[in-house]
């Protein structure tokens, strides 16, 4: 398998709701196509960044659906399809499969503390349930769970996996990764850490920021492919800047992306409870906001 297209940027799809708080059909193909016109590697469907815990099962099929439709075959596809039952990721396994996505992932079992034993059987039956590749993703810090090398490594031994989405903190986790299977890919998982990530193995990244702000992370990735290591440290700063402001408001920070991706012309609606949105005073903050990102853009796009 050509893994080429697996590497670079993957923004992680935002949830699409319409002005009630349906998903909207109309909102994620504006989305899809604004996403697409920004030249970005591939999109991760359903995932935290698309609020999958608060859908259900027909909605998370809807988002996938409707992105399939917009995007196949213009950038890869990977749709996220952990669920708190084994039976209802398998489900959207297949529709994925149906659906012609490139690539399956899931989080491991969420809630209860689980053997890891439970944890292998539960990948396992998503794997086994398609032809498509499967990329595990381990990420501690929502889900509880920090995956073992021990399990990692008998994971592997399934000639389906060909990737790991790394969202933990400890960016020595991606050397670690990467040092088992020179050929696995490893996407960065904290935005905050891109460039440090691609230093140390990663052959790209999945982000949550990425889709409000997809022209600095594209750039960051063209600094570290030329080698230029000044300004991919200096666009790191900025867009942690712009992290850190995004969550300094008093509603979730997808809220936050989703008003800064208004003033761009891109309505997705709000966030979905119990996601707060971004009100208040904390609402004038958003303009100021965008500027940090329009600002940065403006510097980098010169090279500098």
């Amino acid at each position: 398998m050509n893994l080429e297209k697996f590497k670079g940027i993957f923004p992680a799809f935002y949830a699409c709701y319409d002005d009630v708080g349906e998903i909207s059909e109309n909102r994620t193909k504006e989305l899809c196509s604004y996403l697409l016109n920004k030249n970005v590697q591939g999109l991760y469907v359903g995932g935290s960044s698309g609020e999958c815990i608060y859908q259900s099962l027909e909605e998370r099929k809807a988002t996938l659906k409707f992105v399939s439709e917009s995007l196949r075959g213009k950038c890869t596809l990977i749709a996220h399809v952990g669920a708190p039952s084994t039976r209802d990721s398998v489900i959207l396994a297949k529709y994925a499969e149906e659906l012609g996505y490139d690539a399956l992932s899931a989080i491991p079992p969420i809630y209860f503390k689980l053997p890891e034993s439970s944890i292998y059987k539960y990948w396992t039956e998503i794997m086994d349930s398609t032809e498509l590749p499967f990329i595990i993703y381990n990420i501690p810090q929502t889900t509880g769970y920090s995956l073992s090398m021990q399990l990692f490594k008998r994971l592997l031994e399934n000639k389906k996996v060909i990737g790991i989405k790394n969202s933990s903190m400890p960016v020595m986790d991606i050397e670690r990764f990467k040092a088992v299977e020179e050929n696995l890919i490893v996407f960065n998982g904290p935005d905050e850490q891109y460039v440090s990530g691609r230093l140390i193995g990663a052959d790209g990244g999945i982000g949550g920021t990425y889709g409000v702000m997809p022209e600095l992370f594209l750039m960051a990735e063209q600094f570290v492919l030329t080698g230029n290591f000044n300004a991919a440290r200096g666009i790191q700063r900025d867009i942690n800047d712009i992290i850190i402001a995004l969550c300094s408001l008093n509603g979730s920070m997808y809220s936050a992306i989703k008003e800064v991706l208004k003033l761009n012309g891109v309505n997705i609606g709000s966030v979905r409870g119990p996601l707060e949105p971004v009100s208040g005073e904390d609402l004038n903050k958003i303009e100021g906001i965008k500027g940090l990102i329009d600002q940065a853009i403006t510097t980098y796009s010169k090279g500098i």
